[in-house]
Order: structure tokens, then sequence, then C-alpha cells
């Protein structure tokens, strides 16, 4: 292979290359458009399904006209019978079998809009059918891509702040230490407080049924008991 040819491949590969990875960038978009062409044809072909049922509609009230016709031309070649008119019998037997014909003709025109109609309706359904799973499939690839794109920001982030996470670490850590240190001497403030302090004491003159507090509950008993009795009495 010449030079030149092979300039021509690697161009046409390198193409090739950019033009796929344009559709794989774009490809959600280029889906969502598809699926907006698709819905566009189908909204045509309702459009042309409704000229056919209205051409089969026209076609059913054609075939009633028609014999409606047949049988009032019958009833009058009967007639022309009856009053002794075969000639002019035999010309309206003539009308009726152009009116046979023409039934023929447009119960075979019905036939085949029925037939269009049915054959659009299906395909219609099958169209909008598959169109809805293009769309759950479009919703499906644009979530999947969005939890790939976080994972992947998540991912670089992580890398590329490495250090400031294993700082901010640090720096949690020394904080909770700190914290733990600040409960410790509360607790250990309280207990000698309780050991040496004011609460030590009333802790001992509790203990030795000493202090304002310690017949508290008895006394406000004795003086509910005291309004309960003197209630009772009223009553009496």
């Amino acid at each position: 292979m010449s030079v030149i040819g092979k300039i021509v491949t690697l161009l046409r590969g390198s193409a090739r290359e950019l033009g796929e990875s344009i559709v794989d960038a774009n490809g959600v978009r280029i889906y969502e458009q598809e699926i907006r062409d698709a819905r566009d044809a189908i909204a045509q072909a309702k459009n042309n399904l409704t000229g056919v049922m209205a051409k089969e509609m026209q076609s059913a009230r054609e075939i009633e006209r028609v014999r409606a016709e047949t049988a009032r031309l019958e009833n009058l070649a009967i007639e022309a019978l009856d009053k002794g008119k075969p000639d002019l019998a035999e010309e309206v037997a003539a009308k009726v079998a152009e009116q046979e014909a023409e039934l023929e003709k447009q119960t075979q025109l019905h036939t085949d809009y029925t037939q269009q109609s049915n054959r659009l309706k299906d395909l219609i359904k099958a169209s909008e059918a598959k169109i809805r799973e293009h769309e759950r499939e479009v919703q499906m690839a644009k979530a999947t891509e969005s939890v790939y794109k976080a994972t992947q920001s998540i991912s670089e982030n992580i890398v590329a702040s490495g250090s400031k996470l294993v700082s901010a670490k640090e720096s949690l850590e020394r904080i909770k230490k700190r914290h733990e240190d600040q409960a410790d001497r509360m607790t250990a403030a309280d207990t000698l407080d309780q050991e040496l302090g004011t609460k030590a004491l009333e802790l001992r003159l509790a203990k030795a049924g000493i202090g304002e507090d310690i017949h508290r509950k008895e006394k406000v008993m004795e003086r509910i008991r005291a309004r309960h009795e003197a209630a009772a009495a009223d009553k009496v």
C-alpha cells in the first residue's frame, strides 16, 4: 500500500473513532430524539388511520345505499311484470344488475379499508408499546449515567483531596478526644462535690434524718388527710 493510501486509511479510521466518540458522548440525547421522531411518525400514522377509517365508514354507507336502491329497483321490476310490462321489467333488471355489480365493488372496497385499518391499528399499538419500552430504557440509562458520573466525581475528589480528608479526620479525632476529656472532668467534679462539697454534707444529713426535706412528704400527706377529713365532716 502506498504512503498516501495508508494516510487515507488512517484518516478514515480516525474519523470513524471521532464519530463513534461523539455518538457515545451524546447517546442518550440522540436516543431521546429518535424516540421523539418515532412519536411524530406515529402521530402521522394515526392521522392517516383516521382517513382510512373515514373511507371505511363512507364505503359502509355506500353499501347500504346501493342495497336499498337494488331492493327498490327489484320491487319496480316486479310491479312492471304485474302490470304486463315485461320489456320495462327487463330494463329495470338491467339497472338491478348494475347495482349488484356496484355492490360487489363497494363491498370489496369496504373489506380493503377494514383490513388496512386493522393493520394500521395493530402497527400503531405495537409501535407505541415499543416506544414505551425505549422510554423506560432511556430513563434507566440516564439514571445509570448519573450514578456513574457521581461515583466518578466522588472518586476523583477523594483521590485529589486525600490529604485533606486525612487532615479533617485527624481534626475530628482531636475534637472527639477534647469532648471526652471535658466530660470526664465534669464527672470528676460532680464526684468530688459529692464526696467533699456541699452536696456531700447534704447527703450525710439526709442519711442521718436531719434537714428540712426529710419529712416533707409526710407533712404534705398529713395536710392532705386533714383537708380530706374536714371536707368529709362538712358533708355530714
